[in-house]
């Protein structure tokens, strides 16, 4: 494969277009690992610049991902653990186990792990993407549907589902996922209970980024149909007057640091 060709404007627009997408990325997934919306903006700097330097490869890139997120707050038992212990050592917890994380798949990388990960059966392949794929859907269903999530988990508790939820641990008190497949259960089969406003950003700026690649001009890069909905659902925020999420002003960090 040939190198590409570099062009610095289209390096610059390209450099914009992530940076400002992955900014409501890093608030949410934030979120979604557990704790405050501004934590994702003050902790992603060093670890993307260090990847540039990193690496050499142009067709490269490092985002966040709602993927680990999920997945470290169902590992560390994320929000048991913030009411038990408090919001500033579950950061701790979450960058203990991001770092060993890393370090366990660079060594795996040097084993040849990956090869080994290609053999896997079509079947475990299959249900392991189920899984990712119902986890982030449980974790996107509250903000989504609910306005900030404050509704779903306090009716999902009172209902059926809730039941359903202390049984299931009851037996099987390893079985963390149950409380995501009812609340997705929940949301589905009561439609009254969601917030009109959030709903509908939600369920159309989905549809549109699912679908809206097809009839979008072929001349636009990959991925227009992010930006074209994070444009469009800031512009509805900014004239119908739905702010959604505030992460408000970030706190002073350490001082001892080096950052404030």
């Amino acid at each position: 494969m040939e190198a590409p060709s570099f062009n610095p404007i289209s390096d610059i627009v390209s450099g914009a277009i992530m940076a400002a997408t992955s900014v409501p990325q890093l608030i949410a997934y934030a979120e979604t690992v557990g704790y405050a919306g501004y934590r994702g903006l003050s902790t992603a700097g060093p670890p993307l610049l260090a990847w540039g330097f990193a690496t050499g490869s142009p067709w490269m890139n490092a985002g966040v991902t709602s993927l680990t997120a999920v997945m470290a707050k169902t590992d560390l038992g994320g929000e048991a653990y913030a009411a038990q212990y408090g919001e500033e050592a579950y950061v701790e917890l979450v960058a203990a186990y991001s770092l060993y994380v890393g370090v366990a798949s660079a060594v795996m990388a040097l084993v040849g792990f990956g090869k080994l990960a290609q053999k896997a059966p079509t079947a475990v392949k299959t249900g392991f993407k189920w899984g990712c794929e119902l986890g982030v859907l449980s974790s996107a269903l509250p903000n989504g549907l609910y306005a900030f999530g404050s509704k779903l988990k306090s009716n999902v508790a009172t209902s059926v589902f809730g039941d359903i939820v202390k049984t299931v641990k009851g037996v099987v008190p390893g079985a963390t996922g149950v409380s995501g497949v009812c609340n997705i259960l929940y949301a589905v089969t009561n439609p009254q209970t969601w917030d009109v406003v959030a709903a509908l950003l939600f369920i159309s700026c989905t549809l549109f980024v699912m679908k809206g690649k097809a009839y979008l001009p072929k001349s636009l890069p990959p991925g227009s149909e992010v930006v074209l909905a994070t444009a469009a659902a800031t512009v509805f925020s900014v004239f119908y007057g739905y702010e959604g999420g505030v992460v408000g002003e970030i706190p002073t960090l350490d001082g001892d640091a080096g950052l404030s």
